[in-house]
């Protein structure tokens, strides 16, 4: 074994200890989070993740020193050497180049267009064909109500910061991130070891601060605009949807869809009769997605345009199984459990999907079965199942109305990328956007026998007295709190903190509200069906 060979299998190893020590930092938090876990040994963990980094960076540098001109280029020199080849072969292309281009856009050539062809006509054989989904086809301009019942205009947004002087954007966590790995590297002005370690820590929390704690950092480490050296504003909010005006007078405000999905839910009444008013069944959406990105630097991994296949399988929320989870129940995935994040090892494992729903791992044989087609899919477009894996998210990633969600993650020069998501939502949406629109968005079924079901009924005037513009939003959330399950819980024990202290605390968009006895009615009823 030459020097360079050796040099390079201790690069390999020192990454990968930086890579597990990372997922041992995540489950930490997760664990702070539920109150398993010590803040210090969070802390402790996080300096163990910034030496293992250090070293990892040490061992890469110093084979690529013993290697010199054959050694394998760098991340960022690969993916360069690659984007080269892709271009001069018209895979792909930045959009409008004889003008300078703009970022986060691209052409796809001849060669290009012919991949994405064929792996956007296979998704829909494979998916819409196979499984007889109900396809649709919705316009990218969306208006403003249907995009806030969703959430997207209040909260689909990143921090940005902009030049004091020439109005230049950047993404401010981007921006001080560049700046701390910086200030690590500088060999002609090294930090002492007390500075280093404040540096290292501070590095490794930048995706959880707050815009004001973002505003600090950036101000205590004198971060200027990169291109010109100038200051930079305070970080604000900056939402990720094109906005524009619908029809002449432009006094209807409208978005370009950051998803496709919200197509979907808002035609489930018009899909549910097509389908002849029964459960389950599933509808899907090839189309253009928009994100206007702060500054996308990741080639065709964060662009503005892109194109999404969606799916949203529609199912009784007591009913989950699925009458063809046998055709997926010996696949045998990469499955990166919660289980496996959470413990020592914090290597993915592959697992056959009938073990992972019977030991509980997958929560459904439903969401099991999406996660096998998802698998098989992947590899018949060429992906290396060795490079993929299925990611369950730590309870602290998830949203409160999600019970089970996995990514799909392929790893590639800039580590696991997520590729699909799949998550049982329970009937979040559906819910949002009946209370937005005031139209029934359930499908019904006859009960075998009455059944006690509770009913939450908001009083619209009583709340609009005491809160008045933010009234719509509670009573919305109120009215939520019925249909399923789960939700019916939460109505019954805000009902009991109600008939006990005569108030009680509702959270509404990262909000608390008090709300009196007077404001809503949660009582039970027999139905016989619903």
């Amino acid at each position: 074994m030459t020097l360079a060979d050796e040099q390079k299998s201790l690069a390999v190893e020192a990454q990968a200890a930086a890579a597990k020590q990372g997922d041992t930092v995540r489950s930490l938090k997760a664990s702070l989070k539920d109150g398993k876990a010590e803040k210090s040994d969070v802390e402790n963990a996080i300096q163990e993740l910034k030496k293992l980094k250090t070293e990892a960076d040490a061992a890469q540098k110093a084979y690529e020193s013993s290697a010199g001109d054959s050694a394998e280029q760098s991340k960022e020199a690969f993916r360069a050497q690659v984007t080269g080849v892709l271009e001069r072969r018209l895979f792909y292309m930045p959009s409008f180049k004889i003008y300078g281009s703009v970022a986060g856009f691209y052409d796809y050539g001849p060669p290009g267009c012919a991949v994405k062809q064929y792996i956007t006509q296979y998704w829909r054989q494979h998916f819409v064909l196979e499984e007889d989904m109900l396809q649709v086809e919705c316009p990218a301009v969306t208006p403003e109500v249907v995009l806030k019942a969703s959430g997207h205009v209040e909260r689909f947004t990143d921090f940005m910061v902009t030049d004091a002087k020439t109005g230049d954007c950047h993404r401010a966590d981007h921006l001080l991130k560049g700046h701390l790995e910086a200030l690590l590297e500088d060999k002609t002005t090294p930090l002492s070891s007390d500075k280093a370690q404040e540096v290292n820590h501070l590095l490794a929390s930048v995706d959880e601060l707050s815009a004001k704690q973002l505003g600090d950092a950036l101000t205590a480490y004198d971060v200027k605009s990169p291109d010109t050296k100038n200051d930079i504003s305070a970080p604000f909010p900056f939402n990720l949807m094109f906005k524009t005006s619908i029809g002449p007078k432009g006094d209807q405000v409208g978005y370009l869809r950051p998803e496709t999905a919200q197509g979907l839910f808002v035609n489930f009444r018009d899909l549910l009769y097509y389908n002849g008013g029964k459960l389950p069944f599933a509808a899907a959406q090839i189309g253009q997605s928009y994100r206007n990105e702060i500054s996308p630097r990741a080639g065709l991994i964060r662009v503005r345009e892109f194109t999404q296949a969606e799916i949203e399988h529609f199912c009784h929320p007591k009913h989950k199984d699925h009458p063809k989870f046998q055709t997926v129940a010996d696949e045998e995935p990469l499955l990166y459990s919660r289980e496996q994040q959470m413990g020592a090892d914090k290597q993915a494992q592959p697992m056959k999907l009938g073990q992972a729903v019977q030991q509980g791992i997958i929560g459904s044989q439903t969401l099991a079965y999406f996660i096998g087609r998802t698998y098989l899919y992947m590899k018949k477009i060429g992906m290396d199942p060795k490079r993929l894996r299925f990611r369950q998210h730590l309870q602290n990633e998830m949203a409160h109305y999600a019970s089970d969600c996995w990514d799909a993650e392929a790893e590639c020069s800039y580590g696991w990328i997520e590729c699909a998501g799949l998550s049982d939502r329970s009937a979040f949406d559906l819910k949002a956007h009946a209370a937005k629109s005031k139209q029934d968005m359930t499908a019904f079924e006859k009960y075998d026998e009455p059944q006690l079901k509770v009913i939450v009924k908001a009083n619209k005037q009583a709340l609009g007295k005491t809160f008045k513009r933010q009234a719509q939003s509670i009573q919305d959330a109120l009215e939520q709190m019925q249909g399923d399950e789960c939700a019916e819980q939460d109505a019954l024990r805000l009902k009991q903190q109600l008939d006990k202290d005569q108030s009680a605390t509702v959270e509404v968009d990262g909000e608390q509200f008090t709300i009196k006895p007077s404001m809503v009615e949660i009582k039970q009823e027999m139905k016989s069906g619903g």
